[in-house]
């Protein structure tokens, strides 16, 4: 008797606090009753050492009441139908193209669970263009492509018969590609997103690199908005959650990020035993992002209201996503059983529904009200950026077809009885007889649909996805700014590092285009001798410098400023790269020529950020990258981890990037210079990879004829000539990068002690010589009447007496790959390996691309052609000191 007299105590005093506080509410509103609550929470503690439990995450309910949501802006009849056309061409595009093509592939249940936060947003929310001539940037989730299209359809900005070559872009008349591919479609998508966690990280970058214009002067602060679009299953991606502590350190209120929350990846649940959405919750509240949670939709809110004593929404957080997902597929029934059915009072709240109308109960995802009113947050929230988390099911409306099923995204095909539900569920009048076919189906364009979705999209600046250039070419940049580098060193030692360190700050100090570069450094500024920049040009910050840095008495100090123009990045070579892209891209996403210079490691480039590396490509990316302490054996003491022997070999696999390996100053000088005016001045599709070394060496006078500029940029030059005019033996020497000067030290011991003619030749891009030796072998191949076209390699080479060998710091596959072009077979000498801690001339004797190797490997040739005996090179052994029973540094 006496435990219920306290159990009605505790009702009451409860039920008083409650009604205390809500009439705070009325009357001081949430500020005053948050104020009161940590007041409450710290009395407690003080008082009686009352430590509340920790929790990262609100219940699980939306974070909006239903009587906080602002009034629908639009006519939600028209905009569901207009999502229902949008809807069922989406879903005809996939059907119909595994119709044609068994197994071509697409995705339908992706843009199905998304299509009311799409259709919000493109009505109300997303703009081509601002009022102040700024504009949204949109990353679109990449499997939702097919509504992105079917959209498009609608809009009369894409032929049904590129709908209809959906996944086949080389029918006649031209397809869509698979998903967003700004290389493939450079007028309709903008980033490729389809790789996932690459958009969510790249999103980040982009919304601080708008600030970062905007800070320094170079753009107007209008209000553009960066939307990241992502599914649940891509945030278990590294790159997905890596960086959101910049953008809330940054507080970048210009980035909102929409997860779809369908709860299932493409084999089953994201979080079958958790929620997804309390756990994305818990990790960016935590990283001091504003947090919106659009779990129900407006079917619940009566329920909501009603449930004075939390019983149901304690309930809605004890349910597991896995059994959410069995709810989609299973009956009100079921539904008010397992659901409800725990308790007498969660049952009596729905006594007044049917098993229909439970089943039929919406989540916030996919009501327009709920989605409208958390975008409408997030656009007018302030100091923190916004994540904005929605509730979905799976391939929704596709009823038995998949709606809600572990199978769903590998949902490509519909029979016609599974075709006759959805197109009645949304009502597209397309009769019976014809939806064997899966007939597109586009209203007129003076119908109200039509009508009414040109007028949104015009009232928002114009149509999205759209890709334009927007910036205009730049003026040549002036000669002077290089030719310092023509003319060497007169002996003293520099590093090709050093060297661009040197042009860079020129090309800084430009007083046309200096303000246009972008220093991009991943905390490696004093590794690469750059700390000079630091007081040249600033650290860029967003908030200036609130410290006197402990270096301060120093000249060269670590200098941040709120116009700083150096991105120093920390260490992060994923969220570097982003940044290289926001740069790169800024002539079509800004309007702005920004020329991006990012330096790092080059172990760290192609083999850690290969994938986004890549999409730089598809992005149609501007700009250079610059591998720091190249070669595996330039970087003493580092060893395995940090010695790069393959970057580019990996630079091969990248269509428009040109790679280059420069010895010498005026190599680099000229390369940057050509590099600028192709995607600047001629608005070329490429970017760059260049090798720098850390190794002083003496630069060389650039040697005087026009073919000197010429070999450097397709790839290779004859540098030195013998001067042993009366040598009966002769060889031809490639070196590249810091091997070169092996190489030369190579040529002087043949032509001293061996009396071997030797030339040495520099190849600056192995890459453009056999792009070069493919593209003349294709043309001659489809040309067979013509004249040949011969390979440049092929061409300077063609009166070159004597053996081939090339050294490199890189594999042997880079010299191997243009040997089917040269007049003889070359004999290549490489890095192949892991990397060991040792000093410059131990790796080089390991790896055998020394001057002696060199000497060595072409004594040996000269032996195999019968040129010289077999006993000379077995002298030569014992003379060079080589150990021909050295393990092999391939593989040990």
């Amino acid at each position: 008797m006496a435990e219920t007299q306290t159990d009605g105590l505790e009702v009451l005093e409860t039920r008083e606090w409650i009604d205390s506080l809500d009439y705070v509410l009325s009357k001081g509103g949430p500020d005053r009753a948050g104020r009161l609550l940590q007041q409450l929470s710290l009395h407690a503690r003080r008082q009686a050492g009352v430590n509340l439990p920790f929790t990262a995450t609100t219940p699980y309910q939306n974070t909006i009441p239903s009587r906080q949501q602002p009034p629908f802006p639009g006519s939600q009849e028209m905009e569901r139908r207009i999502k229902s056309l949008v809807r069922w061409n989406a879903l005809a595009m996939v059907v119909r193209a595994n119709k044609i093509q068994e197994g071509i592939g697409g995705h339908i249940s992706t843009y199905a669970s998304a299509a009311t936060l799409y259709e919000v947003a493109f009505n109300h929310f997303l703009r081509a263009q601002t009022d102040g001539g700024d504009r949204d940037i949109v990353y679109f989730q990449g499997h939702a492509a097919p509504g992105m299209y079917a959209r498009a359809y609608l809009e009369g900005r894409i032929p049904s018969q590129k709908l209809e070559n959906f996944r086949r872009e080389l029918k006649l008349g031209g397809g869509l590609s698979s998903y967003p591919h700004p290389w493939l479609m450079p007028d309709f998508w903008e980033f490729p997103t389809v790789s996932m966690g690459l958009g969510p990280i790249q999103a980040i970058y982009q919304a601080r690199f708008t600030r970062y214009l905007e800070n320094r002067g170079l753009k107007k602060s209008t209000g553009g908005k960066v939307w990241a679009f992502i599914g649940d299953g891509e945030m278990d991606e590294p790159e997905a959650l890596g960086s959101i502590t910049l953008a809330s350190r940054e507080r970048l209120d210009n980035l909102i990020f929409v997860v779809n929350c369908n709860l299932q990846r493409l084999d089953g649940p994201v979080r079958g035993n958790g929620k997804i959405i309390q756990e994305l919750e818990a990790i960016f509240r935590g990283a001091g992002w504003n947090v919106i949670k659009v779990i129900w939709g407006g079917d619940w809110d009566m329920l909501i209201q009603n449930d004075r004593d939390g019983l149901l929404v304690r309930r809605m957080g004890e349910i597991t996503d896995g059994q959410y997902q069995k709810y989609f597929v299973e009956s009100g029934a079921y539904f008010r059983q397992n659901f409800f059915g725990t308790d007498p009072r969660l049952l009596k709240m729905v006594e007044h529904l049917s098993d229909e109308q439970l089943a039929r109960m919406r989540l916030g995802g996919h009501d327009p009200i709920k989605v409208h009113a958390a975008y409408k947050a997030a656009v007018e929230h302030k100091g923190a950026p916004t994540i904005i988390l929605a509730k979905t099911i799976k391939g929704y409306g596709l009823g038995e077809a998949g709606e809600g099923k572990n199978i769903t995204h590998q949902q490509k095909k519909l029979n016609e009885d599974e075709l006759r539900t959805f197109r009645s569920r949304f009502g597209i009048p397309i009769p019976d007889e014809e939806l064997h076919d899966a007939p597109f189906y586009r209203p007129a364009d003076d119908s109200p649909e039509g009508k009414y979705l040109q007028a949104c999209r015009k009232q928002l600046g114009g149509y999205l996805p759209e890709r334009k250039i927007r910036s205009k070419p730049i003026a040549q940049v002036s000669d002077a700014a290089f030719e310092e580098f023509h003319k060497g060193t007169e002996g003293r030692e520099v590093s090709t590092t050093m060297v661009f360190v040197r042009l860079l700050g020129k090309l800084l100090r430009d007083p046309d285009i200096g303000k246009l570069i972008v220093p991009i450094i991943p905390d490696e500024a004093r590794t690469f001798g750059m700390e000079a920049l630091f007081r040249q040009v600033g650290i860029y910050s967003s908030v200036g410098q609130l410290y006197e840095p402990v270096d301060m008495d120093t000249l060269l100090y670590y200098k941040e400023a709120k116009d700083g123009q150096i991105l120093e990045e920390g260490i992060t070579e994923a969220g570097s790269v982003c940044s290289f892209i926001a740069a790169g891209t800024a002539y079509a996403n800004h309007g702005i020529n920004t020329i991006p210079f990012f330096i790092y490691y080059s172990m760290f480039g192609f083999q850690r950020i290969g994938d986004l590396i890549w999409a730089a490509a598809d992005m149609r990316t501007r700009g250079f990258l610059l591998g720091g302490t190249a070669g595996r054996t330039t970087l003493a003491g580092e060893g395995l981890q940090h010695q790069d022997g393959h970057s580019h070999v990996l630079a091969l696999s990248v269509p428009n990037l040109l790679a280059y390996d420069p010895a010498f100053a005026y190599e680099l000088a000229i390369i940057i210079q050509d590099g600028i005016k192709r995607m600047y001045v001629d608005q070329e599709s490429i970017f760059y990879y260049l090798t720098v070394t850390n190794e002083p060496v003496p630069m060389p006078e650039m040697p005087q004829g026009k073919e000197i500029r010429e070999g450097i940029l397709k790839g290779m030059y004859r540098f030195k000539l013998s001067e042993k005019k009366d040598a009966k033996q002769h060889a031809q020497l490639f070196g590249s990068g810091t091997i070169m000067y092996e190489v030369l030290k190579a040529q002087g011991i043949l032509e001293e002690k061996y009396n071997v003619a030797a030339d040495v030749w520099s190849v600056t891009s192995y890459k453009q010589l056999y792009r070069d030796g493919n593209d003349c072998e294709r043309w001659n191949m489809l040309h067979p009447g013509g004249a040949p076209r011969v390979p440049f390699v092929t061409q300077c080479l063609q009166d070159a007496p004597g053996v081939l060998v090339a050294a490199s710091d890189y594999m042997k596959v880079l010299p191997e790959a243009i040997s089917r072009w040269m007049p003889r077979p070359v004999v290549a000498l490489g890095t192949d390996g892991f990397g060991r801690s040792e000093n410059r001339a131990s790796l080089r004797d390991f790896f055998e691309v020394d001057a002696k190797h060199i000497v060595f490997a072409t004594l040996n040739a000269l032996a195999r052609e019968g040129k010289i005996k077999v006993e000379v090179v077995q002298q030569a052994i014992k003379d060079l000191g080589i150990n021909p029973e050295k393990p092999n540094p391939a593989s040990s």
